[in-house]
């Protein structure tokens, strides 16, 4: 059964990636541990801001691979101490963050129990360029000459 999406529209060429970033979000987004916060602290920053109580600096990691954040925690029993009752578990998490294209990772902050994670949103450059038309048959491959010319010098 084919899955119908907004991506599937003719005008939309070359989004592919975006459909796969979304089912991405979608499967990450089932777990609600450890809860987050996602705000702008300045016009090109944002900050990411988790929930990690019980949580050291050494049993958290933050990686970034490919175009995603992700942040691993990892808590390990302290088999020094009897527990009569025990209702705060020792758990493991895993929570990924798609970040768009040129989104850099500023910093991160460890304080009271919150896991702070800050962003950088570089502006984008504006590109223009003028795109040649030829005339006659396209090429076999179907690419098109470019002719990059600008008429300079």
């Amino acid at each position: 059964m084919n899955r119908i999406t907004a991506f599937n529209s003719p005008l939309l060429l070359g989004f592919d990636h975006f459909e796969q970033l979304l089912d991405r979000v979608a499967k990450s987004a089932n777990d609600g541990y450890p809860p987050y916060n996602i705000e702008r602290v300045s016009e090109n920053g944002l900050r990411i801001t988790l929930a990690v109580a019980g949580f050291t600096r050494e049993d958290l990691q933050i990686a970034a691979e490919d175009n995603q954040l992700i942040v691993r925690g990892r808590q390990t029993d302290d088999e020094k101490r009897v527990y009569i009752h025990r209702g705060i578990a020792a758990r493991q998490f895993q929570r990924s963050f798609v970040l768009a294209e040129g989104i850099e990772i500023s910093g991160a902050n460890l304080d009271n129990g919150l896991l702070h994670i800050d962003l950088l949103r570089p502006e984008p450059d504006a590109v223009s360029r003028i795109i040649d038309i030829t005339t006659g048959p396209p090429r076999e491959n179907g690419a098109l000459p470019i002719n990059d010319d600008r008429g300079e010098g």
